[in-house]
């Protein structure tokens, strides 16, 4: 590899590389399905987070959903455009506001979600269970890891959660 001599270095690009093919090959089996009901797969993370988690403010989706707050604002407007979500302000603090999903928006979830979980199973289906695991938990491990590097580095958004 072009102006790397460290062993350790080299695997670990070579590693990152299969990693993003990886990430870009599943995401490009999901995301037909979610394109056929408008959305993109981070309007669709919002919409599951909520369904699964209840109302959210703007920076708690974020780190749910892995997004800036400046787009998921946009995320959030364009949501409530389409009357999916509803910003409500808190009654005992009206600085907070909190995004939840409307009728229409918990319907269009309840009903996509189950074929989007199915979609990521067949994605995924290259894997037997017990490797889904242990990816998992590798994921989760380099994700702590290089959140807390990044955080050590004073780099913006590392908040530790992967």
């Amino acid at each position: 590899m072009h102006g790397v001599t460290d062993a350790a270095v080299e695997e670990a690009v070579r590693t990152y590389v299969k990693l993003m093919r990886a990430s870009r090959s599943v995401a490009g089996r999901v995301e037909p399905l979610v394109g056929t009901e408008g959305l993109t797969l981070t309007q669709l993370g919002v919409l599951e987070v909520i369904l699964h988690k209840g109302a959210m403010t703007h920076r708690e989706l974020g780190r749910k959903v892995l997004t800036s707050a400046g787009n998921m604002t946009d995320v959030v407007d364009k949501l409530e455009g389409r009357g999916l979500v509803r910003r409500v302000r808190a009654a005992n603090d009206r600085r907070q506001v909190r995004v939840e999903l409307t009728d229409d928006g918990r319907a269009l979830i309840e009903g996509l979600f189950p074929r989007h979980a199915d979609d990521i199973a067949r994605a995924m289906g290259g894997l037997e269970r017990q490797e889904l695991r242990q990816l998992g938990e590798l994921l989760r491990k380099l994700g702590i890891a290089a959140a807390r590097g990044s955080a050590e580095a004073g780099l913006a958004g590392a908040d530790g959660e992967p």
